[in-house]
């Protein structure tokens, strides 16, 4: 007799901020669909059309369902299946060998945000590979730079809650695509709206936020701290600043003055491309409508000058006092308000000192010897080991991370869902369960709520959970520590301190009953966590001139294992300071050759790479486009649908153009995730920088200059 249909409660696993409730429908075993939880006050039973019929992926017939051995050459992506077994000798032989003859630093894990739970997501490998001695994987793909800027201005406070966007009477939405990449935030600002909230969105491209804001600021990439700091001049000049917030709570405004004197917004209407009446008005409006809220994006860091951009874009709510009222200040991200027990979560008391820190971002140059910062490693990368990412997708200088992978003497190690373009170049790949398989907790970036994952099913084929893997791996390698015996429901009760304030009140059973809870926080009606200043700050209060600067430039910890490290020789202006674009500005050396500047954002219908190989999704976003204005496209004497090739002296790949006035002249729009083994053989990664922002080692997706011509 079948058995009868139930209900799991689930989370999705994604790096969004939603984070989404889930429930998961189960029938004879099999899952039949998932929902979004009416319950949770964001996700409002609705979920984003990458997840809403997640029941596909998990029953793709693409999935990787058992462990595998390359048989082919390297890309090739022929596989043979082979037992667990044989898997875990095959590793631990290989690196007991590469141990002793190079060290463990010869091995190099490589991870990010594929899953984003505490017991699956990307550090989740910290304390093995920690233990075994590895390579530090340092993760800065995605907000490191903002976060950066963040922490010098405000400190670690989540600063404000998004529910409490309903009593905003003005929101600046600054860079972000809220109805692509955080849509469950929309209704919450569209609610305010209705009640004669204005809503201004501050982009490059008219998105699909951008057509339901109320004035839509478009704006040349990487020029947002120039916006900002002139905003500042009209708001100090005209003498609309908060004196008594000002003097009580903030530090540096003396300072602060000077260097917003030096931005006229005459002179910044040139570089942004933004009227100064515009930037006149703009300022006005955001001074005298409180309380007055900004919702930052992460493409806001994906330039040469990002840090100092978000160092400006904090600051501005603190000159005119939005702090003081609920649905005032800035959004970044609430993981701040969080208890994670981050020591026993990555374990960086297992580091030995001097252990060599690679940045991901720079995977290509680093398996090729040839970046400064690793410059003929010693010893060289010689095993990788990647999980919850897609290296050859999303890290730039494609062309040298293909190449590096290709090499014959690497031994490459990939824990996956799907045979990706990564997972093509390696030796064994592991099989990876999905959500609805899985044990976690997702400790979200743009909410107050924390989400419990049930298993719904048990796992597909010989698939396991990255907790597992390590549980494994660790066996394998002949480690004896308790610690890597731990069940997942341990995992969740030791990556949180349960006596924390925030947590007053929450528990792992309430968590695993109710699905998820919210953090012992006043409601959305009430909170103000800064009404009076209150900053974990070094001085307490909202530092214009930020105290931190004078260390130099940082990486926050949650970024890598370890603790806050500081980058040696690099100098950070303690006052926001406009950083013109590296590639993009005017006079870049090689404007005239390749005279567009390219922004990549997040797909409506993809996550990163994720979602790219699966049917319906691709049939929302079948190929690579790039959005081009009419005048750019008259120049080249491009139709729209034509092919053509985007190319730089890094590498090139295929889409089709879409001519629209959407996008400013003199800029395309090419939207992130395409697979290359789906593709032209590249993707927009080849045409990429691998050279770092100005803070956090953050990456310069958006500070990228090309070419487009047609293919014959």
């Amino acid at each position: 007799m079948p058995a009868s249909p139930f209900t799991v409660n689930g989370a999705c696993p994604h790096d969004c901020p939603d984070n989404c409730a889930m429930k998961v429908h189960v029938a004879d075993g099999k899952v039949v669909k998932v929902t979004g939880s009416p319950d949770h006050p964001m996700t409002r039973g609705g979920l984003c059309v990458k997840v809403n019929h997640y029941e596909e992926r998990v029953y793709s017939p693409d999935r990787v369902l058992y462990p595998m051995k390359r048989t082919g050459p390297k890309g090739s992506g022929q596989f043979e299946r082979i037992t667990w077994q044989e898997a875990l000798d095959t590793i631990a032989t290989r690196w007991k060998r590469l141990i002793g003859d190079h060290g463990p630093q010869a091995i190099l894990p490589y991870c990010y945000m594929g899953n984003a739970g505490m017991v699956s997501g990307p550090w989740s490998g910290d304390p093995f590979f920690n233990y075994l001695g590895a390579s530090i994987n340092e993760r800065t793909f995605c907000d490191s730079g903002a976060v950066t800027a963040y922490l010098m201005t405000v400190g670690p406070t989540a600063a404000f809650d998004p529910e409490s966007f309903e009593h905003s009477k003005y929101i600046i939405i600054w860079a972000s695509n809220t109805i692509s990449t955080n849509l469950h935030l929309w209704p919450i600002i569209a609610q305010a709206q209705k009640k004669s909230a204005k809503v201004v969105v501050i982009d490059p491209m008219r998105t699909r936020t951008a057509r339901e804001a109320d004035w839509h600021i478009p704006i040349k990439p990487g020029t947002d701290a120039a916006l900002a700091l002139a905003m500042m001049n009209v708001i100090i000049s005209e003498d609309l600043y908060d004196h008594d917030y000002v003097e009580r709570y903030t530090t540096g405004f003396d300072e602060l003055a000077q260097r917003a004197a030096l931005y006229d917004p005459g002179g910044v209407a040139a570089i942004t491309g933004v009227s100064g009446a515009d930037i006149h008005k703009l300022a006005r409006e955001f001074a005298t409508s409180q309380p007055a809220a900004i919702r930052i994006g992460v493409a806001i860091e994906r330039h040469s000058g990002g840090g100092q951009a978000v160092r400006a874009i904090t600051c501005l709510p603190g000159l005119v006092g939005a702090f003081r009222h609920v649905g005032g200040g800035i959004l970044q991200m609430p993981v701040w308000a969080f208890p994670v027990n981050w020591g026993n979560v990555m374990r960086p008391d297992w580091l030995k000192p001097g252990t060599r820190v690679i940045n991901q971002w720079q995977l290509g140059r680093t398996l090729l010897r040839d970046t400064p910062e690793t410059q003929a490693p010693n010893p060289p990368v010689m095993s990788l080991f990647v999980h919850n990412s897609n290296p050859v997708v999303v890290a730039p200088e494609q062309a040298k991370t293909v190449e590096g992978l290709s090499r014959d003497d690497l031994f490459t190690v990939v824990h996956e869902q799907f045979l990706t373009d990564t997972a093509r170049y390696a030796d064994i790949v592991l099989p990876a369960t999905t959500a609805v398989e899985n044990t976690d907790v997702i400790v979200p970036w743009g909410t107050m709520y924390a989400v419990y994952n049930h298993p719904a099913i048990a796992p597909r084929g010989e698939a396991v959970s990255t907790s597992e893997v390590f549980r494994r791996l660790a066996k394998a390698m002949g480690f004896t520590d308790p610690f890597f015996s731990r069940t997942d429901e341990q995992i969740v009760k030791d990556s949180f301190d349960w006596t924390a304030p925030n947590f007053k009140g929450v528990t792992i059973e309430r968590m695993q009953t109710e699905g998820f809870v919210r953090l012992n926080l006043p409601s959305k009606d009430q909170y103000a966590p800064h009404r009076e200043g209150a900053f974990p700050t070094p001085s307490g209060k909202l530092e214009f001139k930020a105290a931190m600067a004078a260390g130099g430039n940082f990486v926050a910890p949650i970024f890598r294992s370890g603790s806050m490290e500081f980058q040696d020789g690099s100098v950070v202006d303690p006052l926001p300071i406009f950083t013109p674009p590296v590639e993009t500005a005017a006079d870049a050396p090689n404007a005239d050759q390749y005279p567009l500047a390219m922004v990549s954002p997040k797909s409506h219908a993809f996550l990163n790479s994720g979602y790219a190989n699966i049917a319906r999704q691709l049939r929302h976003a079948p190929t690579q486009r790039v959005l081009m204005h009419p005048r750019d496209a008259a120049a080249r004497n491009l139709e729209d649908g034509v092919k053509v090739q985007v190319l730089n002296d890094r590498g090139s790949f295929e889409a089709l153009v879409q001519i629209t006035d959407d996008v400013l002249a003199g800029m395309i729009v090419a939207p992130l995730g395409y697979w290359a083994s789906r593709s032209s053989g590249s993707t927009l990664a080849a045409v990429n920088s691998a050279r770092y922002a100005d803070m956090g080692r953050a990456p310069t997706f958006s500070d990228t200059r090309v070419q487009v011509r047609a293919i014959d």
